[in-house]
């Protein structure tokens, strides 16, 4: 535990935040932005992390993925992975593998929701609305919710 008055240096705040989940470097500067005291304390401790692979981008990458592609479609996860600072070739990679399962993640996240083909109009608008919130793109929405193709 902490003396009182002693607050944990900025790579132990880092070491923290990636110890609850994988985190990207820029995520880590803007939570860690405000507790840097010496301009460019901060940049020296996350080199130093990112030296010993504890900040991985493509640990980042992944972390997402597995966890939301579940749940959501490309457009989702890639909004999420942009809105954390990650860009690039492992971003790229992602988004292709992500593209080959479209179709059967949102079956199953339909499935999951609703489970029965829609009776009448509102029903089918109300789930393709579902599925496009969602991030999955319109045509395997489309191919998604029964009576719509």
């Amino acid at each position: 535990m902490n003396k009182p008055g002693l607050q944990p240096s900025l790579k132990g705040r880092a070491l923290r935040l990636l110890s609850q989940r994988e985190h990207s470097r820029s995520e880590l500067e803007r939570k860690l932005s405000q507790y840097e005291e010496v301009p460019g304390e901060l940049a020296k401790a996350l080199d130093e992390l990112q030296a010993r692979d504890f900040i991985n981008d493509g640990r980042a990458v992944d972390s997402v993925v597995n966890r939301r592609s579940g749940k959501l479609g490309s457009a989702r996860i890639k909004q999420e992975l942009a809105a954390k600072g990650l860009s690039g070739e492992a971003v790229a990679e992602a988004m292709a593998d992500l593209k080959d399962s479209e179709l059967s993640r949102a079956q199953e996240v339909w499935q999951k929701k609703f489970g029965c083909a829609p009776q009448d109009p509102q029903a089918r608008a109300k789930q393709m609305r579902f599925l496009l919130s969602r991030g999955f793109n319109a045509e395997v929405v489309r191919r998604t919710v029964p009576g719509t193709e």
